[in-house]
């Protein structure tokens, strides 16, 4: 194989996380004897989330910003010279700038703990979404993975799972099933989307 093939099939991942980064754990832990799929970087928001730990357990390297760096065009140009495939939001709660979506189209991909329509949009997030669900009776929630477009939790989506609630679950049992979900579907769905 030559040198150049196999720098072109290199794909280049770039996670993005605001807390304990358990969904980034699992990704990196499956794509870890993977040769051409590379987390080039974990872009955080918040200094004292556990996500952190990860990168450098992982010795991937960390890129941590405040809203104004977010917005800004150097972030772009520092997240464009990694040549990224995906930008992968696993659990990070800001909005993403305009600037950030316009500059990859149909590369950007988040993941929801309810099926969308249904629970998103500003706030809904973590147990806040586990909490209307029970509260309105729900008798099934899940996950869905879609792109991101400029508004929240409303771009086309690719894969929705989904998990029966029974009458004694809780937010916090509700959360354990979904976990299991995203765990399982996000990584297969990043490998599928770059294997497309």
């Amino acid at each position: 194989m030559s040198i150049y093939f196999y720098l072109r099939s290199m794909k280049n991942i770039i996670l993005f996380a605001s807390g304990a980064g358990s969904n980034v754990k699992a990704i990196i832990e499956f794509f870890k004897d993977n040769k051409t799929v590379v987390p080039v970087a974990i872009v955080c928001n918040k200094p004292e989330a556990g996500v952190l730990k990860i990168a450098e357990a992982h010795n991937i390297p960390a890129i941590l910003i405040d809203r104004n760096s977010f917005k800004s065009e150097a972030f772009v140009q520092q997240l464009q010279s990694l040549n990224p495939a995906l930008l992968i939001l696993a659990g990070f709660l800001w909005k993403v700038p305009d600037a950030v979506v316009a500059a990859f189209p149909n590369q950007i991909i988040n993941i929801h703990p309810a099926l969308l329509p249904k629970y998103g949009g500003k706030g809904m997030y973590g147990a806040y979404v586990h909490q209307a669900v029970i509260d309105n009776k729900e008798k099934e929630s899940g996950i869905t993975i879609h792109y991101v477009n400029e508004h929240y939790d409303e771009g086309n989506t690719i894969v929705q799972a989904h998990c029966m609630i029974n009458e004694n679950d809780t937010p916090e049992s509700l959360a354990q099933k979904i976990h299991r979900l995203e765990h399982h579907f996000f990584p297969r769905t990043i490998e599928f989307l770059l294997n497309a």
